[in-house]
């Protein structure tokens, strides 16, 4: 099942494209990112349940615009249970 889009983020997280053409799969680090950055706790679970944990992981060490300090709240949030918590 080829999946198209993830159901809850918000599109002021995305506002600079034009989201009718906007590729969630090819794009999955820009996304990942401002989740990561700004996005609640359902747009988290949200994130999780579209991406594998391995494309998280990767856009955490990949991104430029997280500090030292958001890339390690980011890991240690995804590998607890707090996204499963509420």
């Amino acid at each position: 099942m080829k999946k198209n889009k993830p159901t809850i983020i918000n599109p002021a997280l995305l506002w600079e494209y034009d989201l009718e053409t906007f590729n969630y799969e090819k794009s999955y680090k820009i996304v990942i990112e401002r989740v990561l950055q700004l996005g609640n706790l359902a747009e988290w679970q949200n994130m999780v349940t579209f991406y594998t944990k391995e494309q998280i992981l990767e856009t955490i060490e990949w991104s430029a615009q997280l500090d030292g300090r958001d890339k390690e709240f980011s890991v240690f949030f995804l590998t607890s249970d707090f996204l499963n918590a509420a």
